[in-house]
């Protein structure tokens, strides 16, 4: 057993001062070529305005992404299976009404 006063030379004894020079490209090879320049392009971009997809988008649109992007795993998966229930109601409720349309003749095509 280590003594109580040992226990810190013996941590000082683990640390190592040496210096990795990362700059060596033979000591450190590219793992994936190409991933170096692909990283850089996103370190400076060319425009600061938003992507296209986001100009499209209303003030609406992006408090509900907030909104998502801010629940749980799984208050998310709740959400999404209550637009599910919804979406499957509608298409019954859909469902029903061109059903009626068709009973009452509403969808005939006018004859010529």
């Amino acid at each position: 057993m280590a003594s109580p006063n040992g226990g810190d030379d013996f941590e000082s004894s683990l640390l190592s001062f040496e210096k990795l020079d990362r700059a060596s490209p033979d000591l450190w090879p590219e793992q994936l070529p190409g991933v170096s320049e692909f990283a850089a392009s996103f370190k400076n971009p060319i425009t600061n305005s938003p992507p296209k997809w986001m100009a499209e988008l209303e003030s609406e649109d992006i408090e509900m992404l907030k909104e998502l992007g801010s629940l749980t795993t799984a208050n998310l998966m709740e959400k999404i299976k209550g637009l599910q229930n919804l979406a499957y109601q509608l298409g019954l409720e859909e469902s029903r009404e061109m059903t009626r349309g068709k009973f009452l003749n509403i969808l005939e095509r006018p004859k010529k």
